[in-house]
């Protein structure tokens, strides 16, 4: 997926009536809008200091790509040809839409800054025929692929993180169970704006209702979220971190909530059932954010003070 030079932003369609027809040509339209240099405005520019550029990843019975941010400078003068680097294992908000073009601005900063090697994965998006669990096999299996070949991506595999974005934060909440299950220690794991909750009550929270009509994120789209997310028969608690039945002994978390935000209790039930747990989480509010803000430096003042506090702490995590 290459970036355009300009396009202009699709109509958003009928959340409620949608149907997978449209939902791909928009979905299709509203990504090449994030691709493109017009969106930069909003999404911001990417740090002078990375690389960046689209791989391919051969997985079982697929091939995925993945938007790859290596330093070229960074901290000290370090980075450039470097091997031995922390991995970053970075996937996009979005769900049913969502490119890792939209988080150039963060990642390239923060591969340049720490340094490391960030890896973002552009999993499948959720469809009628692509449920959640699809993306979540994305991402768990982009984690393993490079950490089996650190010497080839150049990283040390004893510091690995996870950090994801919405829909991408509950993709490295279940990255970060699944390797506490398989035995791989992660250094920590970031989860910004997560939607952590896919079952019957994700709408039941105060949260939900207070901002039902935000204008990144309202109740109709994380109604076809969820349809497309679980469908009938499928097990949503399964899928949801914030129902797992053990969450100790992962990786420390940082949980970012943007306060005008849907699933914001999400957050906040999470980072509680962490602490619970026993699992080391620090919990950040940024009051009057919205959701996806992180990715929106352009028009959300509140996401170069969450960048930075994102790299402090995987700065100290990596350290530690």
């Amino acid at each position: 997926m290459d970036e355009v030079t300009a396009t202009v932003r699709p109509p958003e369609p009928n959340w409620a009536a949608v149907t997978a027809e449209e939902l791909v040509v928009y979905r299709d339209a509203e990504n090449r809008f994030r691709a493109s240099s017009t969106a930069r405005a909003f999404t911001g520019q990417p740090d002078p200091g990375a690389a960046i550029r689209w791989e391919k990843v051969a997985l079982p019975g697929r091939e995925l790509p993945l938007r790859v941010y290596r330093p070229t400078s960074g901290a000290g003068g370090e980075g450039a040809g470097r091997t031995g680097l922390p991995l970053m294992l970075h996937v996009h908000g979005g769900g049913f839409v969502g490119t890792a073009v939209q988080s150039d601005w963060v990642n390239s900063h923060l591969a340049a800054r720490l340094p490391a090697v960030v890896v973002s994965v552009e999993h499948r998006l959720l469809a009628q025929d692509s449920p959640l669990a699809a993306a979540v096999d994305d991402g768990w299996d982009v984690l393993q692929h490079v950490l089996r070949n650190a010497v080839q991506w150049g990283i040390d595999p004893a510091r690995a993180v996870v950090f994801g974005e919405s829909c991408g934060a509950l993709i490295c909440a279940m990255a970060a169970i699944r390797a506490r299950e398989a035995g791989l220690r992660l250094a920590a794991q970031v989860l910004v704006n997560p939607a952590v909750d896919v079952t019957g009550t994700m709408l039941a929270y105060a949260s939900a209702t207070e901002h039902a009509s935000s204008p990144t994120l309202a109740e109709p789209q994380l109604l076809l979220f969820q349809r497309l997310a679980v469908p009938t028969g499928t097990d949503s608690r399964a899928l949801s971190p914030l129902y797992a039945d053990h969450l100790n002994g992962l990786a420390p978390a940082l949980v970012v909530v943007p306060t005008h935000d849907p699933v914001a209790d999400h957050g906040r039930r999470y980072a509680e059932r962490l602490r619970a747990a026993g699992t080391a989480a620090r919990l950040t509010e940024y009051a009057g954010a919205r959701h996806a803000f992180l990715s929106m430096p352009g028009v959300e003042p509140q996401a170069e003070a969450a960048r930075a506090e994102i790299l402090e702490f995987l700065r100290f995590s990596f350290a530690t």
